[in-house]
């Protein structure tokens, strides 16, 4: 879990209710991984506003323990920069602890760059950049 805990997060039915609301907008950004019939991940993509500006962002990148450093980590992220691109975006946030130095790395060896820290210290925001020739 990126931030150690799920303190905070609010209750399971508050989730749940929450994620049909994001899939009735964005469909494909909610998506399970499944390998041989057995759930080894799963993505939370969505589209925003952030300072005046419509932005993509991942909300959970998640793969099960034994199937990182396989490779599959850049396929969910090149899945998640084409459901940006294909919802015109240019520009895709997320946030991380600061203490998941193995994320911060994976994010940084894919092109994201660190904007700053947010929640007094808690979680460091990152942003990726896309080149998409249908915005101008």
């Amino acid at each position: 879990m990126s931030f150690g805990d799920s303190t905070g997060f609010g209750e399971d039915e508050d989730y749940l209710h929450w994620l049909r609301n994001k899939t009735c907008n964005h469909p494909k950004g909610f998506v399970l991984i499944e390998e041989d019939g057995k759930v080894i991940g799963q993505l939370e993509l969505s589209v925003k506003e952030f300072q005046g500006k419509r932005i993509g962002y991942v909300n959970l990148y998640y793969l099960i323990p034994e199937e990182r450093g396989l490779g599959k980590g850049k396929e969910l992220h090149n899945y998640a920069k084409q459901f940006f691109k294909d919802n015109f975006v240019q520009e895709y946030h997320l946030r991380v602890s600061p203490t998941n130095t193995a994320a911060i790395g994976f994010y940084r060896n894919n092109g994201m760059v660190e904007v700053g820290p947010e929640a007094d210290g808690k979680v460091i925001r990152m942003k990726g950049e896309l080149y998409n020739p249908f915005v101008i």
